[in-house]
């Protein structure tokens, strides 16, 4: 039997999409936002399809600050928009 794929929604577009086509959004412990790439760092996470489109639409509704489970400041979401239309990073 296949191994089950692990699907997750984005929160811009709220289409549900296999976990490794999305990109994780994490509220670290020390209460830091950032991309992560690998999926692996702890803290609380939150899926985007990599499209600028899905994150200003996740913006407009609030839902990372939902979904973080915390209010999230002006300059990291240029920050995360910026990482967006670079490309992903490792660290």
């Amino acid at each position: 039997m296949p191994k089950k794929l692990p699907v997750r929604m984005c929160a811009g577009c709220a289409e549900h999409k296999p976990k490794k086509e999305l990109v994780r959004v994490v509220r670290t412990p020390q209460g830091e936002i950032l991309l992560d790439p690998s999926g692996k760092k702890s803290g609380r996470g939150a899926y985007l399809c990599p499209n600028p489109e899905c994150l200003k639409k996740a913006r407009r509704a609030k839902r990372l600050e939902r979904a973080l489970d915390c209010p999230i400041p002006e300059e990291v979401y240029s920050r995360l928009e910026e990482e967006m239309r670079d490309g992903p990073h490792d660290g």
